[in-house]
């Protein structure tokens, strides 16, 4: 058999796996036009991340609902990933203050389920889109104790600010003693071995109370304000 025989009997095999494919890239679309509308009005921002896994009583989930109430009031809208845990103490801090809590849910086969406290609601069925949404939209970010999928959105908005592929923003941990031995890692391991600059570190601010939170964002706003200048809508245009 030649190879341009074998080939088309693969292309064939092929077919209605790629036919599909192809027009997943409608749905994909769909995804990141409704979520753009829906998103557009929310601003001015803050996007918090952390584990689904955290209890109602656990001193995280109630920390976050702090952080987040004080967020709304001071008139941020807040945007969590729309789940349990962490996600829903969010959400439910905003929820009971002044301004929008924002849900982007995302479907799993398990362990996902939307939680009740949600203004404004958005599922997604692919996480590169969401992820889209929670960077595109933020003026700033809160990253509270979690596992794979925390470090995955806490590097992605690392790496987006460091290559200047999204504006800067700050970057805030909250819980210094969760955070302290990455950091330290990052210290002792990246920057020894030349992976990461001296100055990266200052992308990332660390703290541990709401109030402070809070005024981190605004200092760091004060001079700029919160409106992206045309150079930082051109690269959000981009990203």
């Amino acid at each position: 058999m030649s190879l341009q025989e074998k080939l088309g009997g693969i292309m064939s095999l092929d077919k209605p796996w790629s036919v599909r494919e192809s027009w997943r890239v409608f749905g994909i679309m769909s995804e990141f036009v409704e979520g753009t509308e829906r998103m557009e009005y929310i601003q001015p921002a803050v996007s918090i991340f952390g584990s689904a896994r955290t209890k109602p009583d656990h001193p995280y989930y109630k920390l976050t609902e702090a952080i987040a109430r004080q967020l709304s009031d001071a008139g941020f809208s807040v945007i969590s990933g729309g789940g349990p845990g962490i996600m829903e103490a969010a959400n439910k801090g905003a929820f009971f203050g002044k301004s929008a809590s924002v849900g982007l849910n995302i479907q799993l086969p398990h362990e996902q389920h939307r939680n009740i406290y949600q203004d404004v609601s958005q599922t997604f069925r692919h996480f590169f889109a969401r992820k889209y949404m929670f960077i595109k939209f933020a003026t700033a970010y809160v990253v509270m104790p979690g596992g794979f999928g925390t470090l995955d959105e806490l590097m992605e908005a690392l790496t987006l600010v460091q290559t200047g592929k999204t504006r800067k923003m700050p970057i805030i941990l909250v819980c210094s003693d969760f955070w302290g031995k990455l950091l330290d890692w990052f210290q002792q391991v990246l920057i020894a071995e030349g992976y990461i600059s001296p100055e990266d570190m200052d992308l990332i601010h660390v703290i541990d109370e709401p109030a402070q939170v809070v005024n981190a964002i605004f200092q760091y706003y004060e001079t700029s304000g919160f409106e992206p200048t045309p150079a930082e809508r051109e690269i959000q245009l981009n990203l």
